[in-house]
């Protein structure tokens, strides 16, 4: 209940003090490129359940097509002012509304495309137990997952076969850890991150 009622909280105060900024934000991705201000894509939550995850969009229209996965900070795909916005994490911040409405935490195992949940083991989907969250110890680790994916021969046999089952270790160490001290903490380093980058 702790936890919940300080999403619900910090999600609505991060949503008015970041008003302007976001409308701004919004401004500049229309003039940047064609396409939707929000990319909007299913992801699998708590309880296996899926959900729309809200972030500002960060590529040219329709990159899906070419691969799932970004490889690396400078993937052609991305616009000018998604790698801004990539670098700082504020194509993150409209993920307050997923937080406010319930799919998300600010602190979780960050959800999952269903195509890659579905190599997760029985014991594995203990981590869908939780809701996901914005950051958190797997989050802090892979904060440069992309560049790792550029550097791989066979980037999505890395990501199923490396990256992911180490992933699920940190998602498994969270939920055992899991109180609302612990995400306070991890909140504290996602933004130290964040700035010193």
């Amino acid at each position: 209940m702790i936890k919940r009622s300080f999403d619900i909280l910090l999600s609505i105060i991060g949503l008015i003090i970041t008003a302007p900024f976001l409308i701004l934000i919004s401004v500049l991705i229309r003039l940047d490129s064609k396409g939707s201000i929000l990319f909007i894509q299913e992801r699998v939550g708590r309880h296996n359940k899926n959900f729309n995850i809200y972030k500002f969009r960060t590529m040219k229209a329709l990159s899906e097509k070419d691969g799932l996965l970004t490889l690396g900070n400078k993937d052609s795909r991305i616009t000018k002012i998604g790698y801004f916005l990539r670098r700082y994490k504020i194509d993150e911040f409209p993920q307050l509304i997923n937080i406010l409405i319930g799919d998300m935490s600010f602190v979780g195992p960050r959800p999952e495309l269903r195509y890659y949940v579905d190599f997760y083991s029985k014991e594995d989907l203990q981590i869908l137990s939780v809701r996901p969250g914005i950051t958190g110890l797997a989050s802090l680790k892979y904060r440069n997952e992309v560049e790792l994916l550029k550097a791989a021969t066979n980037p999505e046999d890395y990501y199923i076969n490396t990256i992911i089952p180490d992933k699920l270790k940190y998602n498994k160490e969270y939920i055992k850890k899991n109180n609302f001290f612990f995400d306070l903490k991890l909140i504290f380093l996602t933004v130290i991150k964040v700035i010193t980058k």
